[in-house]
């Protein structure tokens, strides 16, 4: 990271459990991720909206942490590459029992027809 790129804050918890865009829209998601940076939680590039993307370009922050249960890794979205990052303020996950794509009720059918498909995010 060069000083320009916004320092992880290990101390600020995420922003909620689900995207704040897709709640707040009516959207859904597949996966999320959480900004280190300001604990935004978006959707992932796979998702329709893409807002944890989207979040890192018009904020400048580009590091997330993935915000699924059981996975802990880091993404600069600037650089495009895998990164290291300390643990952060919990929760580390979305709920378990929330699922994904989630929420529920909002996923269509075809969901799986609605998705981005990218090599990483």
């Amino acid at each position: 990271m060069t000083d320009a790129t916004p320092p992880i804050d290990p101390d600020v918890p995420p922003s909620g459990e689900g995207c704040v865009e897709c709640l707040d829209g009516g959207g859904w998601w597949l996966h999320l991720r959480r900004c280190a940076h300001c604990g935004h939680v978006g959707c992932c590039d796979s998702s329709p909206e893409q807002h944890a993307s989207r979040h890192a370009r018009e904020q400048g922050h580009p590091i997330a942490q993935s915000f699924e249960p059981g996975e802990d890794w880091f993404w600069n979205y600037a650089t495009h590459e895998a990164v290291d990052g300390p643990r952060l303020a919990p929760p580390d996950s979305r709920p378990v029992e929330q699922g994904s794509p989630a929420p529920r009720d909002r996923v269509p059918a075809d969901w799986k027809s609605r998705l981005h498909r990218q090599s990483a995010n």
